[in-house]
């Protein structure tokens, strides 16, 4: 069956609240993507009763626009000429499964996705963060913690961007807020303050510590080196960590959003991805343009201001989003 009969199914039968509510939340978060991409889809298939190579250059600018990356673009068109002349397929109506398809089997490629967090099993699972100023860094730690907390979890933040003004009181008040220990340090040097909060969190028997960091990419070089310094304090204290290095992204950025994404592989290992403020943009379709560009996986996904619209990326969901109207 493909994952366009699939999600038919699948949101028909809608049976778990649980379900129910995140599918709501990949439907309204993505709806100016989807009026802006499924309104031009619908709007060539009127266009376009029968498949003309007009029709597929339509298509491709449409695909473009979307911020979906032009080799990714370039990949599905291949493979979607190849099915209409194989199927010997002729109106454009019939490709509105196909599209859909084939744009999921790009992203899946026969990889097992995870979004699952990678947990310690021996201690407090540490997770880094990374990313540029203004992308919602500091606010994103706030709701994974919220949404830890809620699973129970003993969660500690670790204010590790010296740097920026006001970045210490921001995880300060959001510390507050959410009832979670943070720890912080007159010492401009971050290794500083992650070393006390680490020895802190083995003791005290802390089963999450989320780290912020500064977010200053000018430099890379000395970008890296206080990165590599923070690994090398974290490794030393708890073997095999960092766990994660989620890097936050702000998809109304797109492209930008890219070129800081393959800017911090090459200085860090990230691990994942959070994509900030997915409900904000036309261009949903920067999720496809990432793993086409950089092959880090998208963990979590901003789908609106609350603390609970932070959510596991899911790629039927996400496509579900994208093609509901076609569906």
């Amino acid at each position: 069956m493909g994952i366009f009969n699939k999600l038919k199914n699948m949101f028909i039968d809608n049976t778990k609240k649980e379900n129910t509510e995140i599918t709501n939340k990949y439907d309204k978060g993505l709806e100016k993507t989807r009026i802006e991409f499924t309104s031009k889809l619908g709007k060539l298939s009127k266009k376009y009763k029968e498949v003309t190579e007009e029709y597929f250059d339509e298509l491709e600018e449409i695909l473009i626009m979307a911020d979906i990356g032009v080799n990714t673009v370039m990949e599905f068109m291949d493979r979607l000429k190849k099915r209409v002349k194989t199927e010997n397929i002729k109106d454009t109506e019939m490709l509105k499964e196909i599209i859909v398809d084939e744009l999921f089997i790009i992203y899946v490629e026969d990889e097992i996705l995870t979004t699952k967090i990678n947990y310690n099993n021996n201690g407090p699972t540490i997770i880094l963060f990374v990313g540029v100023n203004g992308v919602g860094k500091t606010t994103s730690i706030a709701k994974l913690a919220y949404k830890l907390k809620k699973e129970g979890k003993k969660v500690m933040l670790i204010a590790g961007d010296t740097f920026r003004a006001g970045a210490i009181e921001q995880l300060e008040e959001w510390g507050i807020k959410l009832e979670c220990t943070v720890v912080k340090s007159n010492s401009k040097d971050p290794s500083a303050v992650i070393y006390d909060g680490l020895e802190k969190a083995k003791t005290e028997n802390f089963d999450v510590v989320l780290i912020d960091t500064a977010g200053r990419l000018q430099n890379k070089i000395n970008l890296m080196k206080e990165l590599e310094k923070i690994n090398k304090v974290i490794g030393k204290f708890i073997p095999n960590a960092p766990h994660e290095t989620l890097l936050v992204i702000d998809a109304t950025t797109g492209q930008n959003g890219i070129s800081q994404a393959k800017s911090f592989k090459e200085i860090t290992n990230i691990t994942g991805i959070i994509l900030t403020k997915l409900d904000g943009t036309a261009k949903g379709g920067i999720v496809l343009a990432i793993k086409e560009k950089v092959n880090i996986p998208v963990k979590y996904v901003g789908l609106g201001e609350k603390m609970e619209d932070l959510i596991p990326f899911d790629i039927e969901k996400y496509i579900y989003g994208l093609f509901k109207d076609m569906i």
